[in-house]
């Protein structure tokens, strides 16, 4: 239904070389979850985590990932915000 673009995905976590990924979904997607983590470890070397608290934009970030060692996070339903000035 509808396209995350899992490749790149995947070339992004192969460039980056990160270990540990975070992945953070709209609720609607959630459901899907499970597939989008078998599909980056099957396809990288790295761990994926599924955030499983609420998500409402591209402000919404989970915080302390550092300190868990979370190297990336992978955010689907956000909207790029570009910045004007007034």
């Amino acid at each position: 239904m509808y396209s995350l673009e899992l490749e790149k995905i995947i070339q992004e976590i192969k460039k980056s070389a990160s270990k540990q990924v975070l992945i953070q979904l709209p609720d609607g997607l959630k459901k899907g979850s499970n597939e989008i983590v078998d599909f980056i470890e099957s396809k990288t070397n790295a761990k994926a985590f599924i955030w499983f608290g609420d998500c409402y934009g591209a402000c919404d970030l989970p915080l302390g990932m550092d300190i868990l060692g979370i190297d990336l996070i992978i955010q689907w339903g956000h909207n790029k915000f570009n910045k004007e000035e007034w």
